[in-house]
């Protein structure tokens, strides 16, 4: 390499700082999990989104009942869960969006055993963080095809809650 400044001199300074927008709050219904069990590699649940809404300042709507899924890993070893989903969303003027999303949920494993359980947490008391992408034919909505989103979540004992903003 020719340039042997440290990183930080060579990183333009509008990099150093993420900025972000709220886009909008996402609230899931998710029926118990469908325990595959221990795999060879991780310990597999399925859960099936079975509703939930989605409001916004520039979207709002509803998912699709049964139209997505949470393939849930459990990791071996510090217990987080690991999260893959994908998800239909369908704004309230009739516009159809796919969000895929992955994300992590972590934490003590106290706090972890009684989100599985059902039980109520704190928010502050673990780590849920999922980020997202999305697809759509809409004219409308097009730009999301453009949007990474990141996601700020609780566990709700019905499902989780998201508050998802753009990255801008």
């Amino acid at each position: 390499m020719a340039d042997a400044r440290p990183l930080s001199e060579i990183l333009p300074k509008e990099m150093n700082e993420l900025k972000v927008k709220p886009l909008f709050t996402l609230l899931l219904a998710v029926a118990p999990p469908i325990n595959v069990g221990r795999t060879p590699g991780v310990d597999r649940r399925v859960g099936v989104i079975t509703g939930g809404r989605f409001e916004g300042e520039r979207m709002r709507g509803e998912l699709f009942p049964g139209g997505g899924s949470d393939w849930q890993s459990i990791r071996p070893g510090d217990g987080a869960w690991m999260i893959n989903v994908r998800i239909v969303l369908k704004t309230d003027d009739g516009a159809i969006i796919g969000m895929p999303y992955t994300g992590i949920r972590q934490g003590p494993k106290e706090v972890l055993d009684r989100i599985a359980r059902g039980e109520v947490v704190k928010a502050t008391d673990y780590y849920l963080r999922i980020a997202a992408t999305f697809e759509t034919s809409s004219e409308k909505y097009g730009w999301l095809n453009n949007v990474i989103s990141i996601g700020v979540g609780h566990r709700l004992p019905e499902g989780p809650i998201y508050q998802m903003f753009e990255v801008l």
